[in-house]
């Protein structure tokens, strides 16, 4: 089922999640329908912030082209992270170089006659990821590229943090009017 993803100025998306007690029914809909939601957006993450529920998961779908999953795996040191997946009660270490690149959200959508809310976030270039998959097994695996920014990105969404945040202020002022664009819709 598609769901709604909750727009900027919506509470929930500024909620740390709680961590998923136990995988049951419920979680395993939930990231089966937010998995249906971020591909029929065209989004590469999701969390559930996003659609207004404050838990510890997130659903990535990035292309399958290996440029873009930079995945190692230290118990095999193989890559191999099915596309989409979900991560449960993640924790990650990011660390490496800071590097500036373009991100936009779902949260954040176009609106007519405005331009895309897209700015350059610096974050590192390398992550360690540790979390649950639906199985509720243990993986964990180091991450670069787009792969670490994605799992970054989603994972701020899971502490109550937007990608605005982390932009530079003059970047955010540019975007100012789009943003505040969205906020008038939510109350308009």
């Amino acid at each position: 089922m598609i769901l709604k993803i909750a727009r900027y100025g919506h509470p929930v998306l500024r909620m740390r999640g709680k961590n998923v007690v136990q995988i049951n029914r419920r979680v395993l809909q939930l990231a089966a329908d937010m998995t249906e939601t971020v591909i029929d957006a065209n989004g590469i993450g999701l969390a559930a912030q996003q659609v207004g529920l404050p838990l510890q998961l997130f659903v990535l779908n990035l292309p399958r082209d290996k440029s873009c999953l930079n995945v190692v795996f230290p118990e095999t040191g193989f890559p191999k992270l099915p596309m989409p997946i979900a991560l449960v009660n993640p924790v990650i270490e990011p660390y490496g170089e800071i590097d500036y690149a373009l991100e936009g959200c779902l949260s954040f959508p176009t609106i007519e006659g405005s331009y895309p809310i897209q700015g350059l976030v610096p974050r590192p270039t390398c992550v360690f990821l540790r979390a649950l998959n639906l199985e509720g097994k243990k993986m964990e695996f180091y991450a670069t590229g787009l792969l670490a920014r994605a799992i970054q990105h989603e994972f701020d969404h899971l502490q109550g943090v937007l990608f605005i945040d982390r932009m530079d202020p003059d970047t955010l002022e540019t975007l100012r009017p789009a943003v505040e664009g969205l906020l008038e819709l939510k109350t308009g």
